[in-house]
């Protein structure tokens, strides 16, 4: 049997539930900052998720939604002007703690740590965001942790494409077989399925109703001895809290042996 060798984490929506109140958040400082009347509502920002990226949601919002926005001239440019200011804002809330890690997160990166599991992180958000969530949550020493941290704009095509987990499987010298992923959303298995992970699921407000097809398990959490999760579908091998015995479980029940 190929031993488990890797868990290799989603960021937004999975360490933490940063969308809702987080990056929407700052998506709407920034377009007021720039004299912009835009408002992205919870349930607008819902639909928008489709889309991964923040540069790549906002010109899809401008396609579909406000499709009466006269563009500027150096339109990349203003795209990217907005998208800086977003991050900007973002990191800032971050340092003023409003967005915690989601439950059982820290107590598993933890739990890995000590077990001598190498962790790595692929997400489409940025590396700023990346490190403005690691800084405030679990200092800035939780940099070091990551073996390969796999952000933005460093392969060309986002989730629901499987590039950024290449990326950071390669950057480990490391096959599918020997890693477990984690991630949240539609997008997410998509792109994890298609690079051949065992994928393991929490879920959150935006995509408790999603198509996971593909997935070892689905959870509500990963939970806490005190705070159990709930079960959408999978085997979670008698555990009510996701811990790393249970990780291995799921690898060993995946790859048949």
């Amino acid at each position: 049997m190929t031993a488990l060798s890797a868990l290799i984490f989603d960021v937004d929506g999975t360490l933490a539930d940063t969308e809702r109140d987080g990056h929407r958040i700052a998506f709407n400082l920034a377009f007021k900052e720039a004299g912009l009347d835009w408002v992205w509502s919870p349930e607008l920002y819902g639909e928008l998720l489709i889309v991964t990226g923040g540069k790549e949601r906002i010109r899809h919002y401008l396609a579909q939604y406000n499709t009466g926005f006269e563009k500027p001239a150096n339109f990349d440019q203003f795209v990217a002007g907005l998208h800086a200011a977003k991050t900007t804002f973002y990191t800032k809330l971050m340092s003023e703690g409003a967005i915690p890690l989601r439950p059982g997160v820290e107590r598993l990166l933890r739990e890995a740590r000590e077990a001598g599991m190498r962790i790595a992180i692929a997400t489409t958000t940025t590396p700023e965001n990346v490190t403005a969530l690691l800084t405030y949550t679990l200092g800035e020493a939780s940099l070091g942790w990551f073996e390969v941290i796999g952000a933005g704009d460093v392969v060309p095509a986002k989730k629901p494409a499987p590039d950024i987990y290449h990326y950071v499987m390669e950057a480990m010298n490391l096959t599918p077989e020997q890693c477990v992923a984690f991630e949240d959303s539609f997008n997410g298995i998509r792109s994890a399925d298609q690079a051949r992970l065992t994928t393991i699921i929490t879920t959150n407000g935006y995509t408790a109703e999603d198509d996971f097809t593909g997935a070892a398990v689905v959870l509500d959490q990963m939970g806490e001895p005190d705070d159990a999760f709930t079960v959408q579908s999978g085997d979670v091998f008698g555990h009510r809290y996701l811990n790393l015995d249970m990780v291995r479980a799921i690898h060993k029940a995946a790859h048949g042996r």
